[in-house]
């Protein structure tokens, strides 16, 4: 397969970043499709897209489309995402993958009985930063990790349905997947027990929660996410010889290395989309013709939706 194909599922605030990052990472966005005919042209028209759907259906049965793009409401994330893997498409499905660990387990097992791709849109093991950071963790000149402390917070406004339970709204489900998929990846080590408190205000889900979580090689983490406040953002790992913090942590351009010496190190990868380098990493895996990514892996995103589903549990 010389050149795939995208075809876009939902006209959602990230679809226009994705676009950008496609195009950046030498892919084609094919067609987009939205819950209405107007809404698709007119996206279609204002982001350069040559065809547009008014369902979500016609585009999954478009024959000339190699792989979907799934950016739905969350809890639409599992019926079209199994869609479009029955109707022969690759798949890429945003974040979180699905509301249910045994969703997302079926769903990898029907890409593999098909022989088709599918992986969790996950940018923050893709970043250039992290790939650096991770490998000054493994090259040990700040001796052990020990501790890891991370901070994000983003408007309620964001998207009104986020508070909603029945379309799988809530803080944990918005980026609970960020710190749990990037610890897992920089010390490549599980998270083996966890724990956690919410606050939900007038909402039906969480507006805020603190995570506590213990790795199997007893790191220990703390997660903090609100949509109540505008908080310091920021991802702080901590070794015996000296700290690395990353700010923007889940989309990190930058980040600044501490020594115990005094001494500083900067980090930095510019970029204008950096959804590009997953995407980039995809369409390699799609052209060599694996069924999910060796990094993002179905493993990846299982252990986290258990995690999720645990926490919220607990929450009632």
């Amino acid at each position: 397969m010389s050149h795939l194909r995208y075809g876009v599922l939902s006209t959602a605030s990230i679809v226009p970043r994705f676009i950008g990052a496609l195009r950046a990472a030498g892919g084609e966005v094919a067609a987009i499709a939205s819950r209405s005919a107007e809404n698709a042209q007119a996206k279609a028209n204002e982001w350069g897209i040559p065809r547009s759907y008014g369902s979500y259906e016609a585009l999954l049965s478009a024959p000339d489309i190699d792989v979907v793009y799934v950016a739905t409401i969350n809890s639409q994330h599992y019926p079209y995402t199994l869609a479009a893997l029955e109707r022969g498409k690759h798949v890429i499905c945003e974040k979180p993958f699905t509301l249910k660990a045994s969703e997302a387990r079926h769903l990898f097992e029907v890409a593999r009985a098909h022989n088709l791709f599918l992986a969790e849109a996950q940018k923050v093991v893709f970043l250039p930063v992290i790939q650096d950071v991770k490998a000054l963790i493994q090259g040990g000149t700040l001796g052990k990790f020990h501790l890891a402390d991370l901070t994000s917070s983003y408007p309620s406004v964001y998207n009104t349905w986020m508070h909603r339970a029945e379309v799988g709204g809530g803080a944990l489900y918005g980026s609970g997947c960020y710190t749990l998929h990037l610890l897992t990846y920089l010390f490549d080590s599980p998270v083996v027990q966890y724990a956690g408190l919410c606050t939900k205000g007038t909402s039906t889900v969480e507006e805020q929660c603190v995570l506590n979580l213990q790795l199997e090689n007893d790191v220990l983490a703390v997660s903090k996410i609100s949509t109540n406040v505008t908080a310091v953002n920021k991802a702080f790992l901590y070794g015996e010889l000296g700290y690395i913090e990353i700010p923007d942590f889940w989309k990190a351009r930058h980040a600044t290395v501490h020594y115990h010496t005094g001494e500083v190190q900067q980090i930095s990868y510019p970029c204008e989309f950096e959804l590009m380098y997953e995407l980039a990493h995809f369409n390699e895996c799609i052209q060599a013709g694996l069924l999910t990514s060796p990094i993002m892996d179905e493993s990846m995103t299982v252990s986290a939706l258990e995690i999720v589903e645990g926490l919220r549990s607990h929450w009632g």
